[in-house]
């Protein structure tokens, strides 16, 4: 099986590209944008995570087979997080009993 070999300017394209997206996400963190912080920073975090998977582990110039695999595992990755969030989502809150704080007072 033949290798692809990539140039190094893509390597440091990626690289760059990695480096302004890491300071992205700090300036994004100084700012308040409401709801949309942690949407902000995961959209960073997965975009960045798409790029080295997809050059740095080489899957852009894999086979199909190598793609279906990683399809595979971000199949299993979804069935997980969705078991886990059904199973957060369907849970009632708990509640004190009386007579308890939330805060114990300092013991003497």
């Amino acid at each position: 099986m033949a290798q692809h070999v990539v140039p190094k300017r893509v390597y440091f394209a990626v690289f760059f590209t990695l480096i302004t997206l890491t300071g992205l996400t700090v300036w994004v963190a100084f700012y308040d944008l409401g709801p949309w912080n942690d949407v902000a920073a995961l959209g960073i975090a997965m975009t960045k995570a798409l790029l080295v998977i997809l050059y740095f582990m080489h899957v852009r110039y894999s086979t199909r087979l190598t793609w279906a695999f990683v399809g595979a595992g971000f199949l299993f990755l979804i069935i997980l997080l969705a078991f886990t969030m059904s199973d957060v989502l369907t849970r009632g809150w708990l509640t004190m009993p009386a007579g308890w704080s939330a805060a114990a007072p300092p013991q003497p």
